[in-house]
């Protein structure tokens, strides 16, 4: 009796499937790879969409109602090979320097800001009491002396004050610290200025999946294009690509139904034992981007010990420049007294302490003063922008939504948000962007309604859902059944 051989592993067919692609650039169905290959048509079934979605594949419906497999932009794979590869390790190399210089440019933020703040603060106070001491001395002898005594002490109460402000703990109505806040570190609330928050939307591939698997599974297994559209606020053409890795990732397939709509099948995902039922076309929403997680009083402090430095920066470098190198007692004697006495202290360290004075404590901090606001003011730029983007793809998601659940009859003035994150700045672009995507789904019928409103019509997609419908319901709803327990590890 002959041995049946067995078959190859599912990498040895998933290459052979590949090898007889690249001889069909016109494409083909399941039945031709079978042919080509004599693998069974499960396996070509199962396999193609992973194909599909590693070289980007076109998916076409016959007047037959067979799916072609075409792939226009040739075998370049997304996953694999030495492009894909080096492109994988670039982004990685990316990453891992960006993560490192923002963590030194971090700590470069806080000893500026803060380092230069307390020195300049340092520096005007002893300048302020030695200016004070001397001046106490001739006071009896020269009025001026007591002219410049009065800023100079209103200078000093007022820094002691900023100071005792900045260091005092933050309370509440009635003195004690707010226990709704919670006290954040000060280097991380520094960062959130200028850097702002973590993305509040990082685990959305994760919310948007398991969002589409719960439909799906409350479907009967089947998901259309026109739904992942609701889902992912994509055009057809990406939403295609998308539902394509989606079946290569979760065993799905696509299919037509007897009217020719491509409909894509999740066999897999019905056997569960949780018996949860999501029926409604619900998408989630991203969220938008805060500017910072500080109270605004928090950044107002900020803002103005950085105005502090950039004042500080601004005189010392101006004086370096005007006054320059202090040779002769007659030159201190007329300089500006802080100036003098920064220029004094420094010969202490050196002979020639005005480079440190110029570049030390005016270039220097006058750099970083203006890169400090330069930074979130640029930051908010971009994302506003993408808040805008933001608001946009979960405005087509809610729109979508709604041109599924009734297509015929729909007012593009009547597709609006009630919440901010979905609500765009340009709703009316947005308004006609969702019928032009849509549209290229279903050409809509124009009319003009009763009041005069503009009525679309998508009556292809109308016939879409209900064949739709009617294939769900020829499926066997006992497909998700689990069946009786025949084994127990515990018994």
């Amino acid at each position: 009796m002959r041995s049946i051989k067995p078959l190859d592993n599912e990498n040895e067919s998933y290459q052979k499937i590949i090898a007889s692609l690249k001889r069909r650039r016109k494409g083909a169905t399941v039945a031709d790879i079978s042919a080509a290959t004599a693998l069974p048509l499960s396996r070509v079934r199962d396999l193609l969409p992973k194909a599909a979605d590693e070289f980007s594949g076109r998916l076409e419906v016959t007047n037959s109602g067979e799916i072609l497999y075409s792939f226009p932009r040739g075998f370049f794979s997304r996953y694999r090979g030495l492009t894909a590869g080096l492109k994988r390790f670039a982004e990685k190399c990316v990453k891992a320097i960006g993560a490192t210089g923002a963590f030194l440019f971090k700590v470069w933020i806080m000893v500026m800001l803060i380092g230069y703040f307390m020195l300049f603060l340092a520096l005007a106070m002893a300048s302020v009491v030695l200016s004070v001491a001397a001046q106490s001395k001739s006071s009896g002898r020269n009025r001026r002396g007591t002219v410049f005594f009065g800023p100079n002490l209103f200078s000093l109460l007022w820094r002691l004050w900023l100071y005792s402000e900045l260091t005092k703990p933050h309370t509440g109505r009635y003195g004690r610290q707010s226990a709704n806040r919670q006290k954040r570190p000060m280097h991380k609330a520094i960062f959130s200025f200028v850097f702002g928050e973590d993305d509040p939307n990082k685990d959305w591939e994760e919310r948007e999946q398991k969002a589409v698997i719960a439909y799906i599974q409350a479907n009967r297994g089947v998901i259309s294009l026109s739904e992942y559209m609701a889902f992912s606020g994509k055009n057809s053409a990406d939403s295609e690509e998308a539902l394509l890795a989606f079946c290569a990732k979760f065993g799905g397939s696509p299919e037509a139904t007897p009217e020719g709509t491509i409909v894509y099948r999740f066999d897999d995902l019905l056997l569960r034992a949780d018996s949860r039922n999501f029926a409604e076309l619900s998408p989630p929403i991203q969220r938008l981007k805060p500017f910072s997680g500080n109270s605004k009083t928090m950044n107002g402090w900020f803002i103005a010990i950085n105005a502090v430095n950039l004042v500080f920066g601004s005189y010392f470098l101006y004086h370096s420049i005007a006054t320059g190198a202090l040779v002769s007692d007659a030159q201190v004697r007329t300089a500006s007294f802080l100036y003098g006495f920064t220029y004094m202290l420094g010969q202490s360290i050196t002979a020639n302490p005005l480079p440190i004075i110029g570049i030390g404590l005016g270039l220097t901090p006058l750099v970083f003063s203006v890169l400090f606001w330069l930074i979130p003011a640029v930051r908010r730029f971009f994302q506003t922008k993408e808040n805008e983007r933001l608001k946009l793809a979960n405005f087509k998601r809610l729109s979508f939504s709604k041109i599924w659940s009734r297509p015929l009859d729909v007012e593009s003035g009547g597709m609006e948000a009630t919440t901010a994150e979905c609500r765009p700045r340009n709703l009316s672009a947005a308004q006609d962007r969702v019928i032009k995507e849509m549209g290229a789904v279903s050409s809509p019928d124009v009319q003009i309604g009763p009041n005069g409103q503009t009525l679309y019509s998508f009556r292809e997609l109308q016939r879409e859902k209900q064949a739709l419908e009617q294939y769900r319901a020829s499926l066997n709803p006992d497909r998700s059944a689990l069946g009786n327990t025949v084994f127990d590890s515990e018994a």
